[in-house]
Protein backbone atom coordinates (compact mmCIF):
# COMPACT_ATOMS: atom_id res chain seq x y z
CA UNK A 1 0.00 0.00 0.00
CA UNK A 2 1.50 3.37 -0.76
CA UNK A 3 1.60 6.97 1.01
CA UNK A 4 2.86 10.09 0.63
CA UNK A 5 6.37 10.62 2.62
CA UNK A 6 3.58 12.41 5.27
CA UNK A 7 1.76 9.96 6.13
CA UNK A 8 4.75 7.44 6.48
CA UNK A 9 6.09 10.00 9.31
CA UNK A 10 2.85 9.89 10.87
CA UNK A 11 2.37 6.46 10.21
CA UNK A 12 5.08 5.88 12.45
CA UNK A 13 4.70 8.15 15.25
CA UNK A 14 1.42 6.40 16.26
CA UNK A 15 2.43 3.10 15.82
CA UNK A 16 4.63 4.31 18.78
CA UNK A 17 7.89 3.87 17.13
CA UNK A 18 10.67 4.66 19.66
CA UNK A 19 12.95 6.63 17.25
CA UNK A 20 10.63 9.00 16.85
CA UNK A 21 11.44 11.80 19.12
CA UNK A 22 8.17 13.92 19.17
CA UNK A 23 6.27 14.63 22.57
CA UNK A 24 3.92 11.80 23.91
CA UNK A 25 0.60 12.77 25.90
CA UNK A 26 1.35 12.29 29.46
CA UNK A 27 -1.04 10.11 31.82
CA UNK A 28 -2.69 13.36 32.85
CA UNK A 29 -3.47 14.21 29.38
CA UNK A 30 -4.92 11.08 29.01
CA UNK A 31 -6.91 10.95 32.26
CA UNK A 32 -8.30 14.48 31.20
CA UNK A 33 -8.99 13.07 27.90
CA UNK A 34 -11.39 10.32 29.27
CA UNK A 35 -13.08 12.81 31.72
CA UNK A 36 -13.53 15.72 29.00
CA UNK A 37 -15.30 12.68 26.81
CA UNK A 38 -17.55 11.57 29.56
CA UNK A 39 -18.76 14.08 31.15
CA UNK A 40 -20.59 16.74 28.76
CA UNK A 41 -24.02 16.60 26.96
CA UNK A 42 -25.88 13.39 28.65
CA UNK A 43 -25.62 14.01 32.38
CA UNK A 44 -26.59 17.65 32.12
CA UNK A 45 -29.66 16.59 29.25
CA UNK A 46 -30.34 12.83 30.22
CA UNK A 47 -31.78 12.94 33.51
CA UNK A 48 -35.36 14.88 32.24
CA UNK A 49 -35.83 12.03 30.15
CA UNK A 50 -35.42 9.50 32.73
CA UNK A 51 -38.34 10.97 34.97
CA UNK A 52 -40.72 10.10 32.25
CA UNK A 53 -40.37 6.79 32.90
CA UNK A 54 -39.12 6.52 36.33
CA UNK A 55 -39.73 8.87 39.81
CA UNK A 56 -37.51 6.51 42.24
CA UNK A 57 -34.69 8.39 44.10
CA UNK A 58 -33.18 5.52 44.47
CA UNK A 59 -33.75 3.78 41.01
CA UNK A 60 -32.45 6.51 39.67
CA UNK A 61 -29.56 7.14 41.21
CA UNK A 62 -28.89 3.13 40.98
CA UNK A 63 -28.78 3.96 37.16
CA UNK A 64 -26.06 6.37 37.75
CA UNK A 65 -24.00 3.68 38.94
CA UNK A 66 -25.31 0.86 37.15
CA UNK A 67 -23.78 2.75 34.25
CA UNK A 68 -20.89 3.75 35.64
CA UNK A 69 -20.04 0.60 37.09
CA UNK A 70 -20.55 -1.08 33.30
CA UNK A 71 -18.53 1.53 31.72
CA UNK A 72 -15.77 0.46 34.94
CA UNK A 73 -16.40 -2.87 33.49
CA UNK A 74 -15.91 -2.00 29.40
CA UNK A 75 -12.84 0.48 30.59
CA UNK A 76 -10.68 -2.26 32.24
CA UNK A 77 -11.32 -4.58 29.85
CA UNK A 78 -10.64 -1.93 27.19
CA UNK A 79 -7.41 -1.40 28.90
CA UNK A 80 -6.30 -5.39 27.95
CA UNK A 81 -6.87 -4.86 24.37
CA UNK A 82 -5.23 -1.58 24.29
CA UNK A 83 -1.91 -2.76 25.92
CA UNK A 84 -1.95 -5.71 24.21
CA UNK A 85 -2.80 -4.08 20.66
CA UNK A 86 -0.58 -1.00 21.31
CA UNK A 87 -1.42 1.29 17.93
CA UNK A 88 -4.36 4.39 17.87
CA UNK A 89 -7.35 3.75 16.78
CA UNK A 90 -9.50 2.01 19.21
CA UNK A 91 -11.91 -0.07 18.40
CA UNK A 92 -11.05 0.06 14.40
CA UNK A 93 -7.18 -1.23 15.63
CA UNK A 94 -9.04 -3.91 17.74
CA UNK A 95 -11.52 -5.56 15.58
CA UNK A 96 -9.33 -4.95 11.98
CA UNK A 97 -6.89 -7.33 14.27
CA UNK A 98 -9.14 -9.56 16.25
CA UNK A 99 -11.59 -10.37 14.12
CA UNK A 100 -11.17 -8.95 10.24
CA UNK A 101 -10.43 -5.97 8.43
CA UNK A 102 -13.98 -5.87 7.70
CA UNK A 103 -14.95 -6.04 11.03
CA UNK A 104 -12.46 -3.17 11.80
CA UNK A 105 -13.23 -1.41 9.00
CA UNK A 106 -16.44 -0.52 9.96
CA UNK A 107 -16.02 0.19 13.35
CA UNK A 108 -14.23 2.94 12.47
CA UNK A 109 -16.27 4.19 9.93
CA UNK A 110 -18.81 4.16 13.12
CA UNK A 111 -16.30 5.61 15.04
CA UNK A 112 -15.54 8.37 12.59
CA UNK A 113 -19.04 9.19 11.79
CA UNK A 114 -21.15 9.02 14.34
CA UNK A 115 -18.65 7.89 17.39
CA UNK A 116 -17.37 11.31 17.27
CA UNK A 117 -18.63 13.94 14.90
CA UNK A 118 -22.13 13.02 15.80
CA UNK A 119 -21.78 13.51 19.98
CA UNK A 120 -19.38 16.72 19.13
CA UNK A 121 -22.58 18.28 17.44
CA UNK A 122 -24.72 17.45 20.60
CA UNK A 123 -22.16 18.60 22.74
CA UNK A 124 -22.01 21.91 20.81
CA UNK A 125 -26.11 22.23 20.30
CA UNK A 126 -26.49 21.40 24.10
CA UNK A 127 -23.64 24.37 24.48
CA UNK A 128 -25.35 26.74 22.31
CA UNK A 129 -29.05 25.93 24.50
CA UNK A 130 -27.74 26.40 28.10
CA UNK A 131 -25.44 29.80 26.30
CA UNK A 132 -28.90 31.24 24.78
CA UNK A 133 -30.50 30.56 28.50
CA UNK A 134 -28.03 33.97 29.03
CA UNK A 135 -27.89 35.67 25.71
CA UNK A 136 -31.19 35.32 24.04
CA UNK A 137 -30.10 36.93 20.85
CA UNK A 138 -27.70 34.37 19.78
CA UNK A 139 -28.29 31.55 17.22
CA UNK A 140 -28.00 28.26 18.47
CA UNK A 141 -26.96 27.14 15.41
CA UNK A 142 -24.33 29.43 14.71
CA UNK A 143 -22.76 29.63 17.99
CA UNK A 144 -22.36 25.87 18.10
CA UNK A 145 -21.01 25.67 14.58
CA UNK A 146 -18.83 28.39 15.99
CA UNK A 147 -17.53 26.28 18.76
CA UNK A 148 -16.66 23.25 17.02
CA UNK A 149 -15.00 25.84 13.81
CA UNK A 150 -12.64 27.42 16.95
CA UNK A 151 -11.91 24.12 18.48
CA UNK A 152 -10.98 22.34 15.03
CA UNK A 153 -8.70 25.04 14.44
CA UNK A 154 -6.83 25.02 17.86
CA UNK A 155 -6.33 21.23 17.51
CA UNK A 156 -4.93 21.52 14.07
CA UNK A 157 -2.06 23.84 15.44
CA UNK A 158 0.43 21.59 17.52
CA UNK A 159 0.22 18.72 19.73
CA UNK A 160 1.43 20.47 22.40
CA UNK A 161 -1.45 23.18 21.76
CA UNK A 162 -4.05 20.69 22.07
CA UNK A 163 -2.79 18.93 24.98
CA UNK A 164 -2.39 21.93 27.08
CA UNK A 165 -5.99 23.29 25.80
CA UNK A 166 -7.45 19.39 26.88
CA UNK A 167 -5.78 20.02 30.32
CA UNK A 168 -6.73 23.39 30.96
CA UNK A 169 -10.71 23.03 30.18
CA UNK A 170 -10.77 19.73 31.56
CA UNK A 171 -9.47 20.71 34.71
CA UNK A 172 -11.41 23.86 34.60
CA UNK A 173 -14.72 21.30 33.91
CA UNK A 174 -14.29 19.64 37.07
CA UNK A 175 -13.75 22.83 39.30
CA UNK A 176 -17.19 23.87 38.21
CA UNK A 177 -18.99 21.08 38.58
CA UNK A 178 -17.31 20.88 42.35
CA UNK A 179 -18.32 24.81 42.30
CA UNK A 180 -21.75 23.62 40.89
CA UNK A 181 -22.78 21.39 43.81
CA UNK A 182 -21.18 23.68 46.52
CA UNK A 183 -22.97 26.63 45.44
CA UNK A 184 -26.46 24.49 44.83
CA UNK A 185 -26.10 23.20 48.81
CA UNK A 186 -24.75 26.47 50.91
CA UNK A 187 -26.91 29.04 48.93
CA UNK A 188 -29.83 26.74 47.49
CA UNK A 189 -33.38 26.92 48.63
CA UNK A 190 -34.41 24.24 51.02
CA UNK A 191 -33.82 20.74 49.55
CA UNK A 192 -36.59 18.56 48.48
CA UNK A 193 -38.40 16.43 50.80
CA UNK A 194 -36.81 12.94 48.72
CA UNK A 195 -36.05 9.75 50.05
CA UNK A 196 -33.24 8.15 48.53
CA UNK A 197 -33.50 4.73 50.61
CA UNK A 198 -35.09 1.21 48.57
CA UNK A 199 -38.84 2.00 48.73
CA UNK A 200 -41.44 -0.80 48.19
CA UNK A 201 -41.32 -2.17 44.31
CA UNK A 202 -37.79 -0.73 43.32
CA UNK A 203 -36.67 -3.93 42.94
CA UNK A 204 -39.01 -4.66 40.59
CA UNK A 205 -38.13 -1.50 38.81
CA UNK A 206 -34.75 -2.27 38.96
CA UNK A 207 -35.62 -5.09 36.16
CA UNK A 208 -37.91 -3.83 34.33
CA UNK A 209 -38.06 -2.41 30.81
CA UNK A 210 -38.17 1.45 32.10
CA UNK A 211 -34.76 0.94 33.62
CA UNK A 212 -33.67 -0.67 30.77
CA UNK A 213 -35.26 2.59 28.49
CA UNK A 214 -33.32 4.70 30.84
CA UNK A 215 -30.48 3.02 31.03
CA UNK A 216 -29.57 4.20 27.04
CA UNK A 217 -29.87 7.77 27.96
CA UNK A 218 -26.97 6.75 30.91
CA UNK A 219 -24.96 4.95 28.96
CA UNK A 220 -24.73 7.81 26.04
CA UNK A 221 -23.75 9.96 29.23
CA UNK A 222 -21.03 7.44 29.92
CA UNK A 223 -20.05 7.37 26.47
CA UNK A 224 -16.19 7.87 26.31
CA UNK A 225 -14.68 6.16 29.16
CA UNK A 226 -12.63 4.55 26.07
CA UNK A 227 -10.97 7.40 24.58
CA UNK A 228 -7.83 7.08 25.29
CA UNK A 229 -7.81 4.15 22.86
CA UNK A 230 -8.29 6.29 20.49
CA UNK A 231 -4.74 7.88 21.35
CA UNK A 232 -2.61 5.32 22.06
CA UNK A 233 0.37 5.62 20.14
CA UNK A 234 0.71 9.14 21.37
CA UNK A 235 0.16 8.50 24.68
CA UNK A 236 3.19 8.07 27.35
CA UNK A 237 4.56 4.12 27.96
CA UNK A 238 0.90 2.97 26.82
CA UNK A 239 1.12 -0.62 28.10
CA UNK A 240 1.94 0.54 31.46
CA UNK A 241 -0.22 4.35 31.59
CA UNK A 242 -3.33 3.49 30.22
CA UNK A 243 -4.72 0.81 31.99
CA UNK A 244 -4.45 3.71 34.91
CA UNK A 245 -5.94 6.67 32.48
CA UNK A 246 -8.78 4.40 31.36
CA UNK A 247 -9.88 2.91 35.60
CA UNK A 248 -8.82 6.12 36.96
CA UNK A 249 -10.86 8.65 34.42
CA UNK A 250 -14.23 6.27 34.45
CA UNK A 251 -14.03 6.23 38.44
CA UNK A 252 -13.88 9.81 38.55
CA UNK A 253 -16.57 10.42 36.45
CA UNK A 254 -19.08 8.01 38.17
CA UNK A 255 -18.29 9.65 41.68
CA UNK A 256 -18.71 13.15 39.80
CA UNK A 257 -22.18 11.91 38.09
CA UNK A 258 -23.56 10.37 41.33
CA UNK A 259 -23.06 13.68 43.31
CA UNK A 260 -24.62 15.56 40.60
CA UNK A 261 -27.79 13.40 40.08
CA UNK A 262 -28.04 14.30 44.23
CA UNK A 263 -27.76 17.49 44.16
CA UNK A 264 -30.26 17.78 40.45
CA UNK A 265 -32.46 15.48 42.38
CA UNK A 266 -32.31 17.11 45.76
CA UNK A 267 -32.85 21.43 45.02
CA UNK A 268 -35.60 21.03 42.39
CA UNK A 269 -38.89 19.58 42.29
CA UNK A 270 -39.43 16.31 39.90
CA UNK A 271 -42.34 17.91 37.80
CA UNK A 272 -39.95 21.09 37.14
CA UNK A 273 -37.48 18.44 35.36
CA UNK A 274 -39.36 15.68 33.39
CA UNK A 275 -38.45 15.91 29.93
CA UNK A 276 -36.29 19.31 30.14
CA UNK A 277 -33.26 19.13 28.30
CA UNK A 278 -31.45 21.74 30.61
CA UNK A 279 -31.47 20.16 33.42
CA UNK A 280 -28.86 22.49 35.18
CA UNK A 281 -30.20 25.60 34.21
CA UNK A 282 -33.77 24.05 35.56
CA UNK A 283 -32.11 23.27 38.94
CA UNK A 284 -30.43 26.28 39.41
CA UNK A 285 -32.93 28.57 38.74
CA UNK A 286 -35.42 26.62 41.31
CA UNK A 287 -32.86 26.85 43.69
CA UNK A 288 -31.04 29.93 43.37
CA UNK A 289 -33.43 32.19 41.26
CA UNK A 290 -33.72 33.40 37.43
CA UNK A 291 -31.22 35.54 37.49
CA UNK A 292 -28.37 32.96 39.16
CA UNK A 293 -29.93 30.24 37.20
CA UNK A 294 -29.18 32.72 34.15
CA UNK A 295 -24.97 32.70 35.54
CA UNK A 296 -24.88 29.31 36.22
CA UNK A 297 -26.38 28.03 32.77
CA UNK A 298 -23.03 29.98 31.09
CA UNK A 299 -21.05 28.23 33.88
CA UNK A 300 -22.43 24.71 32.42
CA UNK A 301 -21.98 26.12 29.02
CA UNK A 302 -18.39 26.49 29.68
CA UNK A 303 -17.92 22.78 30.51
CA UNK A 304 -19.26 21.68 27.29
CA UNK A 305 -16.15 23.22 25.66
CA UNK A 306 -14.10 20.92 27.10
CA UNK A 307 -15.91 17.96 25.68
CA UNK A 308 -15.95 19.13 22.42
CA UNK A 309 -12.67 19.80 22.71
CA UNK A 310 -11.91 16.01 23.74
CA UNK A 311 -13.57 14.69 20.77
CA UNK A 312 -11.94 17.07 18.26
CA UNK A 313 -8.46 15.60 19.74
CA UNK A 314 -9.37 12.00 19.72
CA UNK A 315 -11.70 11.21 17.28
CA UNK A 316 -9.71 12.21 14.23
CA UNK A 317 -7.30 9.52 15.04
CA UNK A 318 -9.64 7.03 13.97
CA UNK A 319 -10.22 9.00 10.32
CA UNK A 320 -5.94 8.56 10.11
CA UNK A 321 -5.35 4.78 11.19
CA UNK A 322 -8.01 3.99 8.24
CA UNK A 323 -6.37 6.44 6.04
CA UNK A 324 -3.38 4.67 7.25
CA UNK A 325 -4.49 1.21 5.81
CA UNK A 326 -6.80 1.85 2.85
CA UNK A 327 -5.19 4.12 -0.42
CA UNK A 328 -8.49 5.52 -0.99
CA UNK A 329 -8.56 7.23 2.26
CA UNK A 330 -4.95 8.00 2.26
CA UNK A 331 -5.27 11.63 2.49
CA UNK A 332 -6.51 11.37 6.33
CA UNK A 333 -3.30 10.33 7.58
CA UNK A 334 -1.40 12.87 6.21
CA UNK A 335 0.17 14.53 9.02
CA UNK A 336 1.47 18.20 9.49
CA UNK A 337 4.74 18.66 11.15
CA UNK A 338 3.50 18.61 14.36
CA UNK A 339 2.35 14.84 13.59
CA UNK A 340 -1.20 16.08 13.77
CA UNK A 341 -3.36 14.80 10.88
CA UNK A 342 -4.83 18.06 10.04
CA UNK A 343 -6.74 16.39 7.24
CA UNK A 344 -8.89 14.01 9.78
CA UNK A 345 -9.30 16.74 11.76
CA UNK A 346 -11.17 18.94 9.41
CA UNK A 347 -13.25 16.17 8.00
CA UNK A 348 -14.67 15.32 11.55
CA UNK A 349 -15.28 18.99 12.38
CA UNK A 350 -17.09 19.70 8.83
CA UNK A 351 -19.03 16.73 9.63
CA UNK A 352 -20.05 17.71 13.10
CA UNK A 353 -20.83 21.16 11.76
CA UNK A 354 -23.12 19.15 9.07
CA UNK A 355 -25.37 17.24 12.00
CA UNK A 356 -25.75 20.67 13.94
CA UNK A 357 -27.23 22.42 10.79
CA UNK A 358 -29.51 19.20 9.62
CA UNK A 359 -30.01 16.52 12.70
CA UNK A 360 -32.49 17.19 15.36
CA UNK A 361 -31.06 16.39 19.25
CA UNK A 362 -33.02 13.20 20.50
CA UNK A 363 -32.83 11.21 17.11
CA UNK A 364 -29.02 11.67 16.92
CA UNK A 365 -28.45 11.24 20.73
CA UNK A 366 -30.59 7.63 20.32
CA UNK A 367 -29.41 6.34 17.18
CA UNK A 368 -26.18 7.69 17.79
CA UNK A 369 -25.72 5.04 21.88
CA UNK A 370 -27.49 2.38 19.46
CA UNK A 371 -24.42 2.18 17.05
CA UNK A 372 -21.99 2.86 19.90
CA UNK A 373 -23.15 0.01 22.24
CA UNK A 374 -22.88 -2.23 18.80
CA UNK A 375 -19.33 -1.02 18.06
CA UNK A 376 -18.02 -1.40 22.12
CA UNK A 377 -19.65 -4.63 22.59
CA UNK A 378 -17.91 -6.54 19.78
CA UNK A 379 -14.76 -5.09 21.50
CA UNK A 380 -15.33 -6.04 24.55
CA UNK A 381 -16.37 -9.56 23.66
CA UNK A 382 -12.62 -9.39 21.66
CA UNK A 383 -10.68 -9.47 25.03
CA UNK A 384 -12.26 -13.46 24.85
CA UNK A 385 -10.80 -13.87 20.81
CA UNK A 386 -7.48 -12.12 22.19
CA UNK A 387 -6.35 -14.95 24.68
CA UNK A 388 -7.74 -17.45 22.30
CA UNK A 389 -5.26 -16.22 19.99
CA UNK A 390 -2.89 -16.05 22.65
CA UNK A 391 -2.20 -12.61 21.11
CA UNK A 392 -1.23 -10.95 24.92
CA UNK A 393 2.04 -9.69 25.13
CA UNK A 394 4.40 -11.13 27.85
CA UNK A 395 4.14 -8.87 31.19
CA UNK A 396 1.66 -6.52 29.66
CA UNK A 397 -1.98 -5.53 31.53
CA UNK A 398 -5.02 -8.45 32.17
CA UNK A 399 -8.34 -7.65 32.92
CA UNK A 400 -8.53 -7.11 36.22
CA UNK A 401 -11.78 -9.17 37.27
CA UNK A 402 -11.84 -11.48 34.44
CA UNK A 403 -13.72 -12.94 33.07
CA UNK A 404 -16.46 -11.32 35.39
CA UNK A 405 -15.57 -7.52 34.53
CA UNK A 406 -16.30 -8.41 30.66
CA UNK A 407 -19.33 -10.24 31.14
CA UNK A 408 -20.82 -7.88 33.20
CA UNK A 409 -20.39 -4.86 30.42
CA UNK A 410 -21.79 -7.13 27.65
CA UNK A 411 -24.64 -8.75 29.74
CA UNK A 412 -25.67 -4.64 30.46
CA UNK A 413 -25.27 -3.92 26.93
CA UNK A 414 -27.35 -6.80 25.15
CA UNK A 415 -29.82 -5.80 27.43
CA UNK A 416 -30.15 -2.08 26.44
CA UNK A 417 -29.64 -2.81 23.02
CA UNK A 418 -32.47 -5.24 22.87
CA UNK A 419 -35.29 -2.47 24.54
CA UNK A 420 -33.61 -0.19 22.08
CA UNK A 421 -34.66 -2.54 19.32
CA UNK A 422 -38.51 -2.79 20.96
CA UNK A 423 -38.86 0.74 22.03
CA UNK A 424 -37.38 2.58 19.32
CA UNK A 425 -37.18 1.07 16.29
CA UNK A 426 -36.64 3.81 13.74
CA UNK A 427 -33.53 5.37 15.53
CA UNK A 428 -32.22 1.66 15.81
CA UNK A 429 -32.86 1.00 12.00
CA UNK A 430 -30.99 4.54 11.02
CA UNK A 431 -28.04 2.86 13.23
CA UNK A 432 -27.91 -0.39 11.49
CA UNK A 433 -28.22 1.30 8.57
CA UNK A 434 -25.29 3.34 9.50
CA UNK A 435 -23.26 -0.12 10.27
CA UNK A 436 -24.07 -1.22 6.82
CA UNK A 437 -22.98 1.42 4.67
CA UNK A 438 -19.92 0.94 6.89
CA UNK A 439 -19.23 -2.11 5.35
CA UNK A 440 -20.78 -0.93 1.67
CA UNK A 441 -17.83 1.23 1.64
CA UNK A 442 -15.28 -1.41 2.89
CA UNK A 443 -15.91 -3.66 0.03
CA UNK A 444 -15.78 -0.78 -2.65
CA UNK A 445 -12.16 0.41 -0.89
CA UNK A 446 -11.58 -3.02 -0.92
CA UNK A 447 -11.79 -3.64 -4.23
CA UNK A 448 -10.30 -0.16 -5.42
CA UNK A 449 -7.16 -1.74 -2.65
CA UNK A 450 -6.53 -4.75 -5.16
CA UNK A 451 -6.93 -2.86 -8.48
CA UNK A 452 -4.06 -0.56 -7.30
CA UNK A 453 -2.10 -3.70 -6.04
CA UNK A 454 -2.38 -5.04 -9.07
CA UNK A 455 -1.10 -2.56 -11.62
Amino acid sequence: MSFTSSAVKCMQIFRGNPIITMHSFSRTTGISVVVANMVGTGVFTSLGFQLLGIQSPFILMMLWFVGGLTALCGALTYAELGANLPRSGGEYNFLSRLYHPCAGFISGWVSATVGFAAPVALAAMTFAAYLSAVFPELNRTWTACSLVLILTLAHCLSRQASSNVQQIFTALKLVLILLFCVVIFIWGSSPQNLNFAPQAGDEKLLFSGAFAVALIYVNYAYTGWNAATYVTGELDRPQRNLPIVLAAGTALVLMLYLLLNFTFLSAAPISSMEGKLEIGVVVAEAALGGSAGKIMGAVLAVLLISTVSAMTMAGPRVLQVIGEDFTVFSKLARCNAQGIPVNAVLFQGTLAMFFIISATFESVLIFSSFVLAINTLFSVLGVFVLRFKKLNISGAYKTTAYPIAPIIYLSVTLWTLTYVLISKPTEALIGLGIIAAGGLIYALSANRFEQDSGR
